[in-house]
């Protein structure tokens, strides 16, 4: 049999394909006896793959190394291939491999992350939205906004502020595509109410918060604004801004056996991605333990055997790419929680659906006998390819995360070892993997309610000594029992929140004194500049997460408050307020078990 001949035999399927010539690679057949031919690959230590006359087809097993080296299993190898979503380019592979023994060490630093900061402000052409877009502009802070409206907007904000085109009222119009980015949100959105006799174009009488005129809902409803329109805009901005708990993607609840991703309605599926690619024999799995976690529920575990032979020297275990990227802009890193060993592991996260591209890596150390948490910032995670470090890769985007891999490795990166290799069996239980939020946490929604919410239907309370709208809260559609509901899905919603709730909302000046309550009991005045003031603070606070509470002025409602422009009044440290603040107070314990009847 002729070289050609040699070539010929093995079928498009056959991973002879491996043996093409390419960009100068010498592919040369050499005779091993009567029956067989051996393929070869230059001079690099590559798999030879035989043909037997006897059988006229490669089996399994037909696949050996050089003289001391085990057998190449091709049959895992091909499996492999086709389970990541199908066979790859596999010439493109012999060039990695090449490149992989023959590239030089990395000497340049990779891109770092990017990271953004933007606040969402909704409601912002309002008295109080506006003055937060003006604060957070003035503090140098990314601003979008909101509005339903861009000549309004546009007029009262100037030309420069980016806008989202959107109606809370109106699902269609916030598909959480448009919210990429935002990582924080003050809400300012409220219904409108307006005196019956009418008001001027700029809303004069219902701003200046003083004198008494008979009110009444001017537009959509309170249910729709405050309730329908809260649910609308947390579903909106949820994936965005992030969860105080962060986002399990893999995990088990209830004793059930489910591995998931929190915007996949599937499971993960995990597959072995080990050595056998690039020739070697280290061979691993996935299983779930049914009572192998700390708590006697079921876990993951990857486990398996690496071995070293034929260059080898890793096993892995990765997901198949999900169906949707998994978007994780809103957290900080990945924690496991592991059963360790005291062996060194890598995080392989990817951001395309390539099947043989960079991979986004960190390793992390395990300690042995125990159940632990590791964290990975993103911000450590390095691009690599084939163990080496991508000086030109794009910054880690973890909006668009297609893929997750845990590996155990001889190899670190740009030539350097693993510290805890050994070769041989291994075990590592693993019962969550979960995106979290770095502490301190701050509030990422802070939303403007109103004083009253709870007391319409507080027993005992003589409504003849409320504000209008705890008197009149069903002539006005129900307005603060939608207030409250609206604040309750927020409290449910996981996402870290404050609930300012001003008393009456004046055109005043910020810079009186001021008084924070909680249980919904106070009665007043407050500056709608003071109150931007406090949302914008509220953001960086982490003493303000999961707070409710009202404010308002010390100066009497009857009396006006004036300043000094000349000499104006310090602006407050609003920290000293919020750290006297307790968590779970919102009125609602005065309430009689039974809701407010709508």
């Amino acid at each position: 049999m002729n070289c050609s001949s040699c070539c010929a035999a093995a079928t498009p399927s056959s991973p002879a394909l491996l043996a093409r010539p390419r960009g100068g690679l010498a592919a040369s057949c050499s005779t091993t006896t009567a029956n067989q031919k051996v393929l070869f690959l230059g001079s690099k230590q590559f798999p030879r793959i035989t043909y037997s006359r006897a059988s006229s087809r490669l089996s399994r097993r037909e696949v050996i190394a050089f003289a001391g080296q085990q057998p190449w299993d091709i049959g895992r190898f091909v499996k492999t291939l086709y389970f990541f979503n199908g066979p790859p380019n596999l010439l493109k592979i012999v060039e990695s491999i090449i490149s992989s023994f023959t590239g030089p060490a990395s000497s340049e630093v990779p891109k770092k992350m990017e990271t953004s900061d933007v606040v969402l402000v909704t409601g912002a052409t309002g008295g109080v939205g506006r003055r937060v877009v003006d604060v957070l502009q003035k503090k140098g802070v990314p601003v979008r906004v909101l509005a339903r409206n861009v000549d309004k907007a546009r007029s009262m904000l100037g030309p420069d502020v980016p806008l989202i085109i959107g109606d809370v009222t109106k699902e269609d119009t916030l598909d959480p595509k448009l919210f990429k980015g935002i990582k924080k949100v003050v809400n300012a959105v409220s219904v409108i109410v307006g005196p019956k006799e009418g008001d001027t174009p700029d809303r004069q009488k219902y701003k200046q918060g003083i004198k008494f005129f008979e009110p009444e809902i001017k537009g959509p409803s309170p249910e729709m604004v405050e309730y329908i329109g809260m649910q609308n805009l947390i579903n909106a901005i949820k994936s965005s801004v992030g969860l105080s708990e962060g986002k399990l993607l893999f995990g088990f609840k209830a004793s059930t056996i489910i591995s998931f991703l929190g915007n996949l309605s599937g499971e993960i599926v995990w597959g072995a991605l080990d050595d056998v690619v690039m020739g070697g024999v280290s061979e691993s799995t996935f299983q779930i333990l049914p009572t192998g976690s700390e708590s006697s529920g079921p876990t993951g575990l990857f486990k398996g055997t690496v071995s070293t032979s034929n260059n080898g020297g890793f096993t892995s275990i990765r997901t198949k790419n999900f169906t949707v990227p998994e978007d994780l802009s809103a957290y900080d890193g990945i924690e496991l929680r592991v059963n360790g060993d005291g062996r060194r592991y890598k995080l392989i996260i990817r951001t395309s659906y390539e099947w043989d591209t960079v991979g986004y890596t960190a390793s992390f150390n395990t300690t042995k006998g125990g159940w632990q948490s590791v964290k990975v910032p993103f911000s450590s995670l390095k691009p690599v390819f084939r163990a080496r470090t991508v000086t030109d890769a794009p910054p880690f985007d973890a909006s668009n995360i297609t893929s997750l891999q845990l590996m155990f490795s001889k190899f670190e990166y740009d030539g350097i070892l693993n510290p805890t290799f050994t070769e041989g069996p291994f075990e590592l239980p693993f019962s969550s993997i979960r995106a979290y939020i770095n502490e301190p946490i701050t509030p990422r929604f802070v939303h403007v309610s109103s004083a009253g919410v709870t007391r319409p239907e507080r027993p005992g309370l003589d409504l003849s000594k409320q504000p209008p709208a705890v008197r009149l809260n069903k002539e006005l559609g129900s307005i603060l029992t939608f207030k409250l509901k609206g604040e309750d899905l927020i409290r449910e919603s996981g996402i870290p929140y404050t609930i300012v709730r001003p008393c009456a909302l004046t055109e005043e000046p910020a810079g009186a004194d001021l008084m924070f309550d909680q249980g919904d009991n106070i009665t007043g005045k407050i500056s709608r500049e003071e109150v931007a003031r406090i949302c914008v603070a509220a953001l960086a606070s982490p003493d303000a997460v999961g707070k409710t509470f009202e404010v308002k002025s010390t100066v009497p409602f009857s009396e006006p408050y004036v300043i000094d422009p000349a000499n104006p009044p310090p602006e407050k440290d609003y920290e000293v307020y919020f750290k006297e603040l307790k968590e779970g107070i919102t009125g609602k314990e005065a309430l009689e078990a039974t809701p407010a009847q709508v």
